[in-house]
């Protein structure tokens, strides 16, 4: 999984993603990420989709000024977040909520790994922190 840390950005899919994120001026890439996840429905969800999705929705807290954990792994959204100044329309930050959601209930792949996990509460509560600093 290549991953260090239950926190949004602490692992490789996250932090490719929001090296992506810094090279754009828009939330095409926030949506599209988080569409992915919506568009799997009920079906198995993979771990790179779901940690990229929760980077996503890492982004729209930030941009709503609701800033998690601040390290160097975070720092290419938040040096984002401050460049682009954008407020993320309502139903970005519902479908953000509702992704969260998603990845927290089977089948997915991110909730069996870290379920097995010796700090998996840390990720689950990580994972719950994000989604109440999203306001819709």
């Amino acid at each position: 999984m290549g991953a260090w840390s239950h926190e949004s950005f602490g692992n490789d899919d996250a932090c490719d993603w929001a090296a992506e994120l810094a090279e754009s001026d828009a939330l095409e890439l926030i949506a599209s990420t988080l569409d992915v996840v919506v568009a799997n429905g009920d079906k198995y969800l993979e771990t790179p989709e779901a940690s990229r999705a929760i980077a996503a929705a890492e982004a729209v807290a930030r941009l709503q000024g609701h800033f998690g954990m601040r390290d160097g792994h975070s720092e290419p959204v938040d040096e984002w977040v401050g460049r682009v100044k954008l407020v993320p329309p309502e139903s970005l930050a519902r479908t953000a909520r509702q992704v969260l959601e998603r990845i927290l209930v089977a089948p997915s792949e991110l909730l069996e790994i870290w379920g097995e996990a010796e700090d998996g509460d840390a990720w689950f509560e990580a994972v719950k922190d994000l989604k109440a600093r999203i306001r819709v």
